[in-house]
């Protein structure tokens, strides 16, 4: 059986890991933690990398940093997961939903404006399969309506849009080092920060709200509770297995893009039979090949594939349900405008096994499988 995903595994991960607890300091914010936000710090340019416990924790904490309230509106695309939603709506801020295009699957930048109301307080867009939303027209919007933009750019590290990294666009960006992630720590991710005005703000939130950090580098005798907080902070540990596919990063990015061209070429056929539809990548932007999808016709088609080539020892999935169309979407949001897209395309959407570790006979065979199944 080919399953659908493979924690990265590079194979020095527990040496890093040993060297950590050799070190005696297991908690947050050791050697290997300052490891990896130095690494993304240099690679994309941000003010400020904070490693966290989860990409899911890195968005609440960029809605805290917005300073999200009971009674604000934030726009989104309901195509997303779910984590998206949950750092407006743990604000008491309700979540605006609106359609998305067709091509990437990303926010329709063009639907936005109007969805803007007195109590829009930010955007938070989608880099979806790592391909960037229009982020000029985006910013241009936020400017002009004085709004915070956070880009979940869960799936987007090493991706760039115009030559900028994904993440340091907004004003906060968030990545995630998930096991389904092209680096991972198991559960993990990163807060990065564009202004270095809100960087001792974050400190405190991340540290339980003391200025511990503070503490640490000397530059205060003793550290106090400065305001309120949680406990952010992953452990150095994971931050060790972690960085050990980092200093790997672009071997692991070139070999999933290997991949991802190769199930390209050998799909297109069908594609050019107007059998199937293959993913977009604009102009402009640089994906990290972290994952492969095709469009089928409709719903009912997509669960045929998927039996197919589960009977075929592939494991394929789909991805969202909109959330505006889950019991919390309904409570907690709102959908601004049409449906014209996002659950139509939602119910095409098939993602094929996709992991650093995939082998070319093993795409070879899995895009054998798709083109049986539609007699190619």
């Amino acid at each position: 059986m080919i399953r659908f995903n493979v924690p990265p595994y590079t194979g020095g991960e527990m040496k890093n890991v040993q060297k950590a607890i050799e070190n005696m300091h297991i908690c947050g914010d050791g050697e290997f933690t300052r490891k990896c936000s130095e690494y993304l710090e240099e690679t994309t340019g941000t003010a400020k990398c904070l490693l966290t416990t989860s990409c899911t924790h890195a968005l609440e904490m960029a809605a805290l940093l917005c300073d999200l309230k009971e009674g604000d509106e934030v726009i989104l695309p309901s195509y997303t997961f779910v984590s998206t939603a949950d750092a407006i709506v743990l604000r008491g801020a309700k979540a605006v939903f609106v359609d998305i295009r067709p091509d990437t699957m990303n926010i329709d930048e063009t639907l936005i404006e109007g969805a803007i109301t007195e109590r829009t307080k930010a955007i938070f867009v989608v880099h979806y399969a790592g391909v960037a939303c229009e982020m000029d027209t985006i910013m241009e919007i936020a400017e002009r309506h004085h709004l915070k933009v956070i880009e979940d750019a869960a799936q987007a590290i090493m991706c760039t849009y115009k030559g900028k990294a994904l993440g340091t666009i907004g004003d906060f960006g968030c990545y995630s080092f998930h096991e389904t992630k092209n680096f991972s720590m198991g559960e993990g991710g990163a807060l990065l920060i564009r202004d270095p005005k809100y960087i001792e703000t974050a400190e405190i939130l991340r540290e339980k709200g003391t200025d511990r950090s503070k503490y640490f580098r000397g530059q205060v005798d003793k550290y106090r509770w400065m305001n309120f907080g949680s406990s952010y902070l992953p452990s150095d540990m994971n931050a060790a297995y972690l960085y050990t596919q980092l200093e790997m990063a672009d071997q692991i990015n070139d070999t999933r893009l290997a991949r991802w061209k190769q199930y390209y070429e050998l799909l297109s056929p069908l594609e050019e039979a107007g059998k199937i539809e293959l993913p977009i990548i604009p102009e402009g932007c640089e994906h990290n090949g972290h994952m492969f999808y095709i469009k089928t016709k409709d719903l009912e088609e997509r669960t045929r594939l998927i039996d197919f080539m589960k009977a075929n020892d592939v494991l394929t999935v789909f991805h969202y349900v909109p959330l505006h169309s889950a019991p919390a979407g309904m409570k907690f949001g709102r959908f601004h405008g049409e449906d014209q897209y996002t659950t139509k395309e939602s119910e095409r959407l098939l993602r094929l096994p996709m992991f650093y570790q995939l082998k070319e006979d093993e795409v070879d065979y899995i895009a054998g499988k798709v083109k049986e199944f539609y007699g190619a």
